[in-house]
């Protein structure tokens, strides 16, 4: 693991080290790794119907989870075929992804530097991490740079609910939507699920 003094020396010469940044930042879901996979929180996520908008009408076969926690959509996407890396700023998500699929790739990453090459991936999937990142419009062009034809990122609705995260850490649509212009995607779709909203943004 880095040392605390790397860590300082990266965070003041404006390369922010990731092991500072996940305790720095007060979105970042910071509780028990296997609450992630509750059997409330699972049903909430639609994971299937995620899954199914997120692919749809596109041939792809490939998927990064950016923020990927204990993998829970890269274990689905697995079931279906897709081959799957996951990246997450968290050393013991990582841990978790890596036991509970095998079969993915997984690195301890921020979602502002992806350690891939360009156009790396199908779809790229931001799994309630968005509202988390701690420069929102350079994790969305490092998404961009690393896909070939669909970023997908699935978020709290922009409402008080008696789930997730504080209103104010919750994520604007039009914020969503102003940044992913910005980044270069040519078209953003959105769609309303039961609780939570998904954005599909096209290369």
């Amino acid at each position: 693991m880095i040392s605390a003094k790397k860590c300082q020396a990266k965070l003041e010469g404006n390369n922010r080290c990731p092991y500072l940044l996940l305790f720095m930042n007060e979105r970042i879901f910071h509780d028990e790794i296997e609450k992630l996979r509750r059997a409330e929180r699972i049903e909430r996520s639609e994971i299937e119907r995620v899954i199914d908008l997120s692919s749809e009408g596109i041939e792809a076969g490939s998927v990064l989870d950016v923020g990927t926690g204990t993998a829970l959509f890269a274990e689905h996407f697995v079931r279906r075929g897709f081959k799957v890396c996951g990246i997450d700023i968290n050393p013991k998500m990582i841990a978790a992804a890596r036991r509970y699929v095998p079969q993915g790739e997984f690195k301890i990453s921020g979602a502002e530097a992806i350690p891939y090459r360009d156009q790396s991936f199908d779809i790229v999937f931001f799994g309630y991490v968005l509202h988390e990142v701690d420069d929102y419009l350079k994790a969305l062009k490092e998404a961009r740079r690393v896909c070939r034809k669909r970023v997908s990122i699935l978020e709290w609705r922009y409402e008080q609910q008696e789930f997730g995260p504080p209103i104010e850490h919750r994520l604007k649509p039009e914020k969503v939507i102003s940044w992913a212009k910005q980044a270069g995607f040519s078209s953003i779709e959105t769609t309303q699920l039961t609780h939570l909203v998904l954005y599909r943004l096209v290369i």
